[in-house]
């Protein structure tokens, strides 16, 4: 079977009602496990278009970050990690097993990456710009490499602006649901700005064209969201 028509076919089969694309905050997804929560969509699964598809939208929420939480909650039942943050669980992710590094990352990675996207975006704060282009020379530089670690990122995984215990910026990847702040990483700090790179994150609308995806991502940004990330973390 052609790959868009199965993947089309398989998250078809596995919504049990027509797709509600004009939900505004899916509020009904909202779950409290210990001191995890899944988190709401903030804005209907529309509301991206037609950058990001309704279709692409609901099945991503509600079917793969869910299962990502479920599987978390389930990983972890039993244990003090109910109750520890995130930020801590990944501070010594190599001490756990792969249920909880895989299905925390998913879990947490995507609350970053709804949240860090919007239907009204506005300019980038002035602080923000002003950071990313000492570093990177012009915002449109840190674009380009931020673009070209999201494209070359090889298989599933994600694009990362993060920012290091020294306060500086700089741009990553990781594979498969790994971040910056597993001490693991490739690249440690804090992340700033979130872009799922897996198949499932653009396949439906965009098919093989990760990189048309990548540059439509840039007019969905919430730049306050990015900037409130990066006043918290360089305090």
């Amino acid at each position: 079977m052609e790959r868009r028509k199965f993947i089309y076919a398989v998250g078809a089969a596995a919504l049990a009602a027509p797709l509600a694309s004009s939900l505004v905050a899916c509020a009904s997804e909202s779950e409290n496990f210990e001191g995890h929560t899944f988190p709401e969509l903030a804005y209907a699964y529309d509301a991206l278009e037609p950058y990001i598809d309704a279709e692409t939208m609901e099945l991503h929420y509600s079917k793969h970050h869910k299962g990502y939480f479920t599987k978390f909650m389930s990983a972890a039942e039993g244990t003090d990690l109910l109750n520890t943050p995130m930020e801590k669980i990944f501070a010594g992710i190599s001490k756990q097993p792969e249920g909880i590094r895989n299905n925390g990352g998913g879990y947490y990675n995507h609350a970053l990456f709804w949240e860090n996207m919007t239907p009204q975006q506005s300019e980038i704060p002035a602080d923000l710009k002003t950071a990313i282009e000492n570093n990177y020379g012009t915002f449109e530089d840190f674009k380009g490499e931020f673009s070209t670690a999201a494209k070359t990122r090889f298989g599933s995984g994600w694009a990362w602006l993060l920012v290091d215990e020294n306060g500086t910026l700089k741009v990553s990847s990781t594979p498969n649901q790994d971040n910056p702040l597993m001490d693991i990483a490739e690249v440690k700090g804090t992340p700033l700005l979130a872009l799922d790179v897996w198949e499932h994150a653009y396949y439906l609308n965009y098919q093989n064209k990760r990189g048309d995806y990548i540059n439509n991502f840039w007019k969905v940004v919430n730049w306050e969201v990015v900037n409130n990330r990066f006043k918290k973390a360089t305090v």
